[in-house]
């Protein structure tokens, strides 16, 4: 017979002060809105000027990716080998499509970083796109972002405090927790 029993492990009171209580919003404000600010004027970039959407679509980013695809070879590469292989047959021949969706990914995650809009999803999108300029051999600013960004998913019950997480949250709730517009009564849908 199998007994089955249930451990579990507190949150440590620094880690709790640090992600979870809202005292500490103000700090994860500014955070966020500095990526948010960063991702806002990156994507805006490109979804202004040429090369990314519209009928050019995938210009620049073939040429972002023959630049990472340079960096493939040589005693010390910068682009791992099965990184340059997704680029060079799955992004490159789809340039176009991922061109928008680097573009308008970039805006969305900046707009909703800004606003304290799930701010969790939101930073989480803004580090998977920093992963990959680093696969892609771009360093920059990238590593900073990650950082920042990888806090940001920790602190995701605080981070939103001082933006609209703080009514969003509560009203839709989390996956493993309906929020009031899904509890069922008539309350929540008035």
């Amino acid at each position: 017979m199998a007994s089955s029993y249930k451990i579990e492990i507190p949150e440590p009171r620094l880690s709790k002060f640090l992600f979870a209580d809202s005292r500490l919003g103000w700090l994860w404000f500014v955070a966020r809105v500095y990526v948010g600010y960063q991702w806002l004027s990156a994507g805006w970039e490109k979804v202004s000027g040429g090369g990314w959407i519209g009928p050019h679509a995938g210009a620049a980013l073939r040429g972002f990716l023959a630049g990472a695809l340079a960096q493939e070879s040589g005693a010390h590469p910068n682009v791992s080998v099965w990184y340059g292989w997704y680029l060079a047959n799955v992004v490159v021949p789809h340039a176009a499509l991922f061109a928008n969706v680097v573009a308008f990914g970039e805006v969305a995650a900046g707009v909703a970083l800004i606003l304290g809009a799930f701010t969790g999803i939101a930073a989480f999108a803004g580090a998977f796109m920093n992963l990959n300029y680093l696969f892609a051999g771009t360093v920059s600013i990238n590593p900073l972002l990650l950082v920042i960004e990888l806090f940001l998913i920790l602190a995701w019950r605080s981070a939103g405090w001082l933006g609209f997480d703080r009514w969003l949250l509560p009203w839709l709730g989390v996956p493993w927790q309906p929020g009031k517009a899904f509890d069922g009564t008539k309350a929540a849908r008035a």
